[in-house]
């Protein structure tokens, strides 16, 4: 399988992100391709993950039409053929969307149905996470009493989101769409996570990213329900109290925080092996998922 780290297509560069790269089209259309790079605690490494964003491509599109019924999407379900020929096809095929231009919103929407991650680690300090107070002696990986809402911050390049209220969260970006978006997330997260569980999957936590279109109306836009903004975890081989066999970017995030290293930039080399398995637990997911 060809693996892409960086694209080069002739079209106006908007942002090259962690992960994906934007073009400009006309019309208030955007061509997104979903690149091989990895990133793991806001740090984009050397080493792709080959296969990676053809995965990503898959798994989103996949949720995006299992969701459109609670939610629209940006997808614009226009062929390639219309804004690339076929040598640029080749370059991005399997990777590229054309999607509405939205003006996005600055928080990401964070449901967490399980305490893992940075959830357990503020929960450890304090008993409460984003504002929230929760249940006492809770262990790693605990199932929680229903979804929450958690919202975070978009930081600037280079730098660490950070969990925020959800007053917060209706300072940046107003009450109404504040609400909107919580119960729209803890919807899409309840819809999928029991999807997924009747599938042997256990979706622990994800992100959601939201824009307005030119009408003003929330729309789901980047990417949903991915290996990259979500964690997976085999129904059959949880156990509450251990970190779970998961099927995501864990295994890298395991790796790393042996490592004695700060989390920005430069990242450390990763070996051969851990992007491997890394490669491997994509397209496991994309099977037991999407087939």
């Amino acid at each position: 399988m060809l693996t892409l780290f960086e694209t080069n297509l002739p079209l106006p560069l908007l942002q090259k992100g962690k992960v994906r790269d934007i073009y400009a089209l006309d019309g208030g259309r955007l061509l997104i391709v979903t690149t091989d790079r990895l990133s793991a605690f806001d740090v984009v490494f050397a080493e792709p993950i080959s296969g990676k964003g053809r995965v990503l491509s898959a798994v989103a599109d996949f949720w995006f039409a299992k969701t459109e019924q609670i939610i629209p999407n940006h997808l614009t379900h226009q062929p390639l053929e219309s804004v690339l020929n076929s040598a640029e096809i080749s370059q991005v095929e399997g990777r590229a969307i054309i999607v509405k231009k939205l003006t996005p919103l600055p928080v990401e929407a964070i449901v967490r149905g399980y305490i893992i991650g940075s959830g357990w680690s503020d929960y450890q300090k304090t008993g409460s996470l984003c504002g929230l107070k929760l249940p006492v002696n809770l262990q790693l990986a605990e199932k929680l009493p229903e979804a929450i809402f958690t919202p975070s911050s978009k930081a600037a390049a280079g730098s660490h989101d950070e969990n925020i209220s959800f007053a917060k969260t209706e300072k940046i970006i107003g009450a109404d769409l504040a609400k909107q978006i919580k119960n729209v997330s803890l919807k899409l997260y309840n819809f999928a996570a029991e999807f997924a569980l009747k599938r042997g999957i256990i979706i622990a936590d994800t992100k959601f990213e939201f824009g307005l279109d030119e009408n003003q109306k929330l729309t789901l836009m980047d990417e949903v329900l991915t290996p990259d903004s979500s964690r997976f975890w085999s129904a059959k081989d949880y156990k509450i109290g251990s970190s779970p066999k998961s099927f995501d970017k864990q295994i890298i995030r395991d790796y790393l925080q042996k490592l004695d290293w700060n989390k920005t930039p430069p990242a450390p080399k990763l070996p051969a092996e851990i992007i491997q398995k890394t490669a491997k637990k994509y397209q496991q997911i994309q099977e037991i998922l999407c087939n």
